[in-house]
């Protein structure tokens, strides 16, 4: 097995590296302690291809394999860790689960846009304030009403939740299934009930 790095590894390594010497240390701490969100540092990435980095040409993606991804998360985490974890949901958590289980027509609707456009980033929404990260304990339920759903809950702790545009809701739709009840719902911003509250700082 060979452990080297192709050229193609190493030019997107350098890429990441640069990108983060350049456009992401500047400002870092200062951004770090206004908890400000690092949208022009997003901006470029997404110019870059870096904010779809594992998906497919066909919806817009870069096509890298998952080496490439771990090489610019790496450069880019030693730097400034708040852009890479938002390039990091954006790229494992939104684009993947939309590549790998949406149907066609979502993908055409949320994935392009995802894999390539500067304003256009995801969030995933699993945390809630009584069950944490821990999936099988989540309250927030999905009611069927025949041509939508009803979702009800509330999340916290979500990265890129006031700038994304689209959301990964995670829900009960049968609470007697446990486990086996959740399933995951795209909800986009601007729909009516979603509301974004304001951050706490304590």
């Amino acid at each position: 097995m060979d452990f080297q790095l192709s050229e193609e590894h190493l030019m997107i390594q350098k890429a990441a590296r640069d990108f983060a010497v350049n456009e992401c240390l500047p400002g870092v701490i200062e951004r770090d302690e206004l908890q400000k969100f690092p949208k022009e540092q997003i901006e470029k990435l997404a110019e870059l291809g870096f904010m779809g980095m594992m998906v497919k040409p066909e919806y817009g993606g870069s096509g890298m394999d998952t080496i490439s991804y771990v090489l610019a998360m790496e450069e880019i985490s030693k730097i400034d860790a708040s852009v890479s974890v938002c390039m990091s949901v954006n790229n494992s958590l939104v684009c993947y689960g939309l590549q790998e289980y949406a149907s066609e027509e979502q993908r055409q609707k949320y994935l392009i846009p995802l894999a390539q456009e500067e304003l256009y980033i995801g969030a995933f929404l699993l945390s809630e304030p009584e069950a944490g990260s821990d999936a099988t304990s989540q309250q927030t339920t999905a009611e069927d009403k025949g041509d939508h759903y009803l979702l009800n809950g509330t999340k916290n702790w979500i990265t890129n939740g006031n700038s994304a545009s689209v959301y990964l809701v995670i829900a009960q739709t049968d609470i007697s299934k446990g486990s086996h009840g959740i399933n995951t719902f795209i909800v986009e911003k601007n729909w009516p009930g979603v509301v974004v509250g304001a951050k706490e700082n304590k």
